[in-house]
């Protein structure tokens, strides 16, 4: 019997949540990590069956992942799977992350998407920073900034330093996964873009990736 849970981020995300929080827990038990949101997802989650933990203020995602993996540990979870709170992860998609857990205990299994089903600016966005990134990490990398991962304990522990507070942590995660040479391995999942807004702050979000990116060769050692 797999001994994990399901760590969901949100911040200001009623709409999507409770219908997240209700695919996912048919396959695992629920955390949610509210990031300061100002709308009702804390009290949509709870009436869903999750375990709600709140920051405030908002503090990004990377610093929520964070009190995830701390809450997460303290239950003995031997690894998280990370899913977003807008519906842009098919939770049915979980099967496959536990599927490739059981075959080899993969420290981090991150699902890599379909670029070419993205809108352009997105597909352009993602394809120039994946390559990018590859390049830095010395190795193949199929999707950087997909959010849907399995996290195991060993991982969620190292990470647990790491001063990133968004977006770029899950760059670091990567980075930090291959330093200490653990497992890395991949799943695709479903491209899935509908009407939930994304967090990112386009210009600060560029920035902050070339760099974590600079980090990463200086890091492993990358000429």
């Amino acid at each position: 019997m797999v001994n994990g849970c399901v760590l969901i981020p949100a911040y200001n995300e009623q709409v999507h949540i409770g219908d997240v929080i209700q695919s996912s827990k048919k396959f695992l038990p629920v955390i949610v990590v509210d990031d300061g949101s100002q709308d009702e997802t804390v009290q949509i989650a709870e009436q869903n069956g999750a375990r709600v933990f709140k920051q405030v203020p908002n503090q990004g995602k990377g610093a929520a992942l964070r009190r995830g993996f701390q809450e997460a540990m303290s239950q003995s979870y031997e690894f998280v799977i990370t899913l977003d709170a807008d519906g842009q992860h098919a939770p049915h998609e979980i099967l496959a992350f536990l599927s490739e857990w059981e075959k080899a205990k993969t420290d981090l299994i991150i699902g890599f998407r379909n670029f070419s089903q993205m809108p352009f600016i997105r597909k352009f966005s993602n394809s120039t920073g994946t390559y990018l990134f590859s390049r830095a990490v010395g190795r193949k990398i199929l999707d950087n900034q997909s959010g849907y991962r399995l996290i195991s304990q060993p991982l969620m522990k190292l990470l647990l330093v790491s001063k990133e507070q968004g977006f770029e942590f899950e760059v670091e995660m990567i980075v930090t996964c291959i330093k200490e040479g653990l497992k890395l391995g991949w799943v695709p999942i479903s491209t899935i873009y509908g009407d939930e807004k994304s967090h990112i702050q386009p210009v600060k979000h560029v920035v902050n990736f070339l760099r974590v990116v600079r980090q990463a060769r200086k890091s492993l050692k990358i000429k």
